[in-house]
């Protein structure tokens, strides 16, 4: 069994890589923040409180990442690992979660703020389907048109410069002192994440001695 963290700032594709790694290893992949999404796209309670705070380029705070990690992990629909992103983002959510799991690795994927800039602006979301683009590498067929069902495509509630400001701010602030915490377990391993997605992902497996699924 192998359990994994992915680590990084927004827009770092932590995303893509832990779909990658996770296809390819028969990994669960949890994402954090997709749980999130689905919850704003559904209209729940919750997704009302989330997107408040997104809005306002904010982190959600511990006790409801907890909780709703604590949930999916719970499951246990995860036989060979899993792949977590978005998770942990502070001292406290790393602590919490090295009681409770035996990590195998935890994955940096290093991107300059100036990239991160320029990812995150150029990205549009479906509002019909929630489908993801980036105006950069993957353009739609129909310029502000969803190729998939023909929704809208916008920009996130979280994605204007500002709010990019203040989740850097945050990231430097809380997110990379877990780094610490981790690299004292000697789990780390720093991956840039500039090249493309495929070149990222046989660095990861590289560092890590994944060889084969």
């Amino acid at each position: 069994m192998r359990k994994y963290v992915v680590m990084g700032v927004q827009g770092s594709g932590k995303g893509t890589q832990s779909g990658l790694l996770s296809k390819a290893f028969d990994l669960v992949h949890i994402s954090v923040g997709d749980i999130f999404r689905w919850h704003v796209q559904h209209h729940t309670k919750l997704g009302a409180q989330v997107r408040r705070i997104m809005a306002a380029g904010e982190l959600v705070g511990d006790d409801l990442v907890e909780a709703v990690v604590g949930d999916r992990l719970r499951m246990h629909d995860w036989n060979y690992g899993f792949v977590i992103d978005g998770f942990p983002r502070n001292g406290r959510q790393a602590e919490f979660f090295l009681e409770s799991y035996d990590i195998d690795g935890v994955i940096h994927l290093d991107l300059p703020d100036e990239e991160v800039r320029r990812r995150v602006l150029n990205r549009r979301l479906c509002t019909r389907c929630g489908m993801d683009y980036n105006l950069i590498a993957d353009r739609p067929e129909v310029e502000g048109r969803c190729d998939v069902c023909g929704g809208d495509l916008v920009t996130r509630a979280d994605d204007t410069p500002e709010a990019l400001a203040a989740r850097l701010r945050e990231y430097r602030s809380k997110t990379r002192p877990v780094l610490d915490i981790f690299r004292r377990k000697e789990y780390v391993v720093n991956v840039d994440a500039r090249p493309d997605p495929d070149t990222v992902q046989r660095e990861i497996r590289k560092q890590l001695g994944l060889t084969s699924g």
